[in-house]
């Protein structure tokens, strides 16, 4: 075909057109970062819900969809991880995801997109009777080792997807055919967890690690009371690969030795924070497990989960403000423990292991327990801190003023909860979703848990 100067003209604004459009595309996503002093909680709340679910959304691992273990602003990476993809992360970052389909941040139709394109990711990757590894390589689905031994399944981080997974199944199971479709997807990747197998031979406890490579080298068998809370909850929920009760009672309850009572700051305890010595661990242990697991009313032999959380938090709190170690800007307005990047490398921060490291996570994530001391750091972070801490995808990860220690580094485990976290604050969507599924339920019922949430 024989193109005329007007044929020809069109043909190249055409393309420039096009090509400006592929480039904006790949530019991708850039808030305006401008603080803005004028905005009430609830606006507030929101701009940093949303801000935040982009690390799962603009930032997500491309090939996979999934989430990233981390994101660097100066796209320096020192272990070459750019693309490595965190199970736990996904599994937080699904729910963000829900959580920003139902407020509208994505469109429906682009967030089951979304949603598809990770799960099939899942069904794909590599697993261990059921069990994804630690980090998986998102362009592969292979398992990226967390450790010389650790390069098999994960139950634990297997167990955060699997949360997710049923949240999903809930959401969409009485939708549209393409709807019911993906809960389907998301119910069969969950029933083929194998729970049962990580009893390393069927005792009655369940282990972190398997590797078909070295068997059950990395000996861990999990104990309460930590993050791990969720992995026992959804083990005796399992309607194909489910444990006995017993698991739980002499595995993660330890016979019962879990149960103690202590106080920090005047607050009281009835778990044993594992090695903490009448002291409590890293505000993560208050979160991870409870993103889907309402801890509302939730009881057993052992504790009222709510109280311990709210507890839990309250101690951390109190003890930031005390600042008996004389950190710079700990107070009120600026406190919160828990596992993150810290100055010297990464830690699981809490009052024994305190390095001036305040982790936006910790109290952020922590509001449906202590709404008015989390909302204070919001603001003070934003307001007052702004830019050195505030980015494209939220709160950045860990900062410390005693060392003037503002790094431009994400992590996907952190990211995740804030958003969860400030949806179940807000409205109850994730607690809704996940207790009210009939296996939680039998679950819970089944190790004798007490929640308003259980059918009569």
């Amino acid at each position: 075909m024989k193109l005329n100067f007007q044929h020809f003209l069109f043909f190249s604004l055409t393309l420039i057109t096009l090509s400006a459009c592929a480039q904006g595309k790949k530019s991708g996503y850039n808030p305006d970062l401008t603080i803005r002093k004028n905005l009430t909680d609830e606006q507030l709340l929101d701009l940093v819900q949303k801000q935040t679910f982009q690390y799962f959304w603009d930032g997500a691992e491309p090939t996979s969809g999934a989430g990233r273990e981390r994101y660097h602003v100066d796209n320096i990476y020192p272990e070459n991880d750019k693309s490595t993809v965190a199970t736990g992360a996904t599994g937080f970052g699904l729910m963000a995801i829900l959580s920003g389909i139902d407020r509208g941040y994505v469109t429906k139709k682009d967030g089951a997109e979304r949603l598809n394109k990770i799960l099939d990711f899942l069904g794909k990757a590599d697993r261990f009777h059921g069990a994804w590894s630690h980090w998986i390589y998102g362009e592969t689905g292979k398992v990226r080792p967390f450790g010389r031994k650790d390069n098999g399944g994960d139950l634990v981080e297997t167990s955060f997807v699997a949360q997710a997974l049923i949240c999903i199944n809930t959401y969409y199971k009485n939708g549209t055919t393409a709807e019911k479709a993906l809960a389907k997807k998301a119910d069969e990747l969950w029933k083929g967890i194998d729970f049962n197998w990580y009893r390393n031979g069927g005792q009655n406890v369940l282990y972190w690690h398997w590797s078909p490579e070295y068997q059950w080298e990395m000996n861990f068998p999990v104990k309460g009371y930590n993050e791990c809370l969720i992995m026992y909850v959804l083990a005796a929920s399992s309607p194909t690969h489910t444990v006995p009760a017993e698991v739980y009672h002499q595995g993660w309850a330890r016979n019962g030795e879990i149960k103690t009572n202590f106080e920090v700051y005047g607050h009281p305890f009835t778990l044993d924070y594992q090695g903490q010595k009448n002291s409590v661990g890293p505000l993560f242990w208050a979160h991870y497990s409870y993103l889907g697991l309402n801890p509302k009313g939730l009881k057993d032999r052992y504790a009222n989960y709510w109280e311990n959380n709210v507890n839990h938090t309250l101690a951390i709190h109190d003890y930031c403000v005390a600042n008996p170690k004389g950190f710079k800007g700990y107070g009120v307005n600026n406190w919160g423990l828990t596992a993150s990047y810290s100055v010297k490398g990464y830690a699981a921060h809490n009052p024994q292991e305190d390095f001036g490291v305040i982790s936006p996570t910790a109290a952020i994530s922590s509001i449906p327990y202590t709404p008015k001391e989390s909302m204070k750091v919001i603001r003070h972070l934003y307001e007052n801190l702004g830019t050195k801490v505030w980015g494209k995808y939220g709160f950045y990860d860990a900062f410390s003023e005693t060392d003037n220690w503002y790094p431009q580094k994400y992590l996907g485990i952190d990211q995740g909860p804030m958003v969860v976290m400030i949806e179940n604050y807000r409205s109850g969507l994730l607690w809704k979703l996940f207790m009210s599924n009939e296996d939680v339920q039998k679950g819970l019922t089944k190790l004798g848990f007490e929640s308003p949430a259980l059918k009569k």
